[in-house]
C-alpha cells in the first residue's frame, strides 16, 4: 500500500489519527491527575525521573521525553515552585543542569501509584489489546526515529 491509497482528508490521515488519540489519552489523564497538582506532561516528566536513582541532565531528560529544552525548562520550574524536584547547575559545566527528584517528589510517587489503574479504565478494551497498540506505537516511533536519523 502506498500513499497513493489514500485520500488526502484529514480523516484519512495516519497523522491525525495519532495526534488525536494523543490528546483524547492526555485529556483522560486530566482529572485523576488533577489531585495530585500534576499536568500530563508533568506526569511524564515525574515518571522519567522516578526512574533514575539520583540526579539526571536536563538533557538526558528531554531526551527520554522526546522534548527539547525550551519545552522542557517551563516544565520543571513548575514542578520545582511545587516543591517535587530541585534543579542545579553543573559546577564544573555550568550549561548542564542536574535534576533531582525531593522528598515531597517521592512522596507524591505514592500517591501517583494507582493512576495507571485508573486510566486503565478510561480504555474499553483488554489489557492484552493495549499492550499490542503501544507495541504497533512504539514500532512507529522507532521505524520514524530510523528514517529521520538516515536522513540528517
Amino acid at each position: 500500500m502506498t500513499g497513493k491509497d489514500f485520500s488526502p482528508t484529514l480523516a484519512s490521515q495516519l497523522c491525525f489519527a495519532l495526534y488525536s488519540a494523543s490528546r483524547a489519552v492526555a485529556r483522560a489523564y486530566g482529572p485523576i491527575l488533577e489531585p495530585l497538582g500534576l499536568t500530563f506532561p508533568q506526569y511524564l516528566a515525574m515518571l522519567a525521573l522516578w526512574e533514575v536513582p539520583d540526579a539526571v541532565t536536563v538533557s538526558d531528560l528531554g531526551k527520554s521525553l522526546r522534548l527539547d529544552s525550551g519545552t522542557l525548562t517551563p516544565l520543571l520550574k513548575r514542578l520545582e515552585a511545587a516543591g517535587f524536584l530541585t534543579r542545579e547547575r553543573d559546577a564544573v559545566d555550568q550549561r548542564r543542569v542536574f535534576i533531582r527528584v525531593t522528598d515531597a517528589g517521592m512522596a507524591l510517587r505514592a500517591e501517583a501509584w494507582n493512576v495507571q489503574d485508573m486510566i486503565i479504565g478510561c480504555y474499553a478494551t483488554d489489557l492484552e489489546t493495549l499492550g499490542a497498540v503501544k507495541q504497533q506505537l512504539q514500532s512507529i516511533v522507532a521505524m520514524m526515529d530510523e528514517r529521520q536519523a538516515s536522513t540528517t
